[in-house]
């Protein structure tokens, strides 16, 4: 039969990427994460949960009283979103129901632990900041790495005035670990 004769609900689903398959924590591993990150996913979920979802089954359900569903862009690109947030809702309920919250906070040492923020400088004289964090709050454009990530297993128990080489693609890379801190502040929240 013409696929031109078949509702869009007969047709197969195509093959979705499970999110799980993005940064997953490693088997054994625990969801570690600060609260801030936690945070986020929290109200991710609340906005999913109560706006996103209930405003994209309204248009469903208003572009299914139109008519022909087959040729219905509405219903169609509709039903593509409804599954794309309840997969992402499955995703954040999923890590939520697993993490491990990290107090950070209250650390008052100059050795980077998980949650630290930490100034470096590399052979070049060049300063970056990262902050250690889980593999759900990464964000290289604000220095957010996984406490996974080669450049944290390298950093991680160091304090300040060490150095330490990093293993790159580019090859290795010495720092110097100048300062470490827990909480945010302005210049780096």
């Amino acid at each position: 039969m013409s696929k031109a004769f078949t509702k869009e609900d007969d047709l197969p689903n195509e093959p979705e990427a499970d999110e799980d398959d993005v940064g997953p924590v490693p088997a054994g591993s625990k969801n570690y994460m600060t609260w801030e990150g936690a945070e986020r996913l929290r109200t991710e979920l609340r906005g999913l949960l109560n706006h996103d979802r209930p405003e994209t089954v309204r248009v469903v359900s208003w572009a299914a009283g139109n008519g022909d569903r087959s040729e219905n862009g509405d219903y169609i690109y509709g039903k593509k979103k409804l599954r794309e947030i309840d997969r992402r809702i499955r995703f954040l309920q999923r890590r939520l129901d697993v993490v491990e919250i990290v107090e950070s906070e209250k650390n008052e040492t100059n050795q980077i632990l998980f949650g630290a923020w930490s100034r470096l400088r590399d052979e070049a004289g060049l300063e970056r900041t990262y902050r250690i964090v889980g593999v759900d709050e990464t964000d290289p454009r604000r220095g957010f790495i996984s406490w996974l990530s080669p450049m944290a297993k390298a950093l991680l128990q160091s304090r300040v005035g060490d150095a330490v080489t990093v293993r790159t693609p580019r090859g290795d890379e010495d720092l110097e670990i100048l300062e470490v801190w827990y909480r945010a502040r302005p210049d780096h929240a």
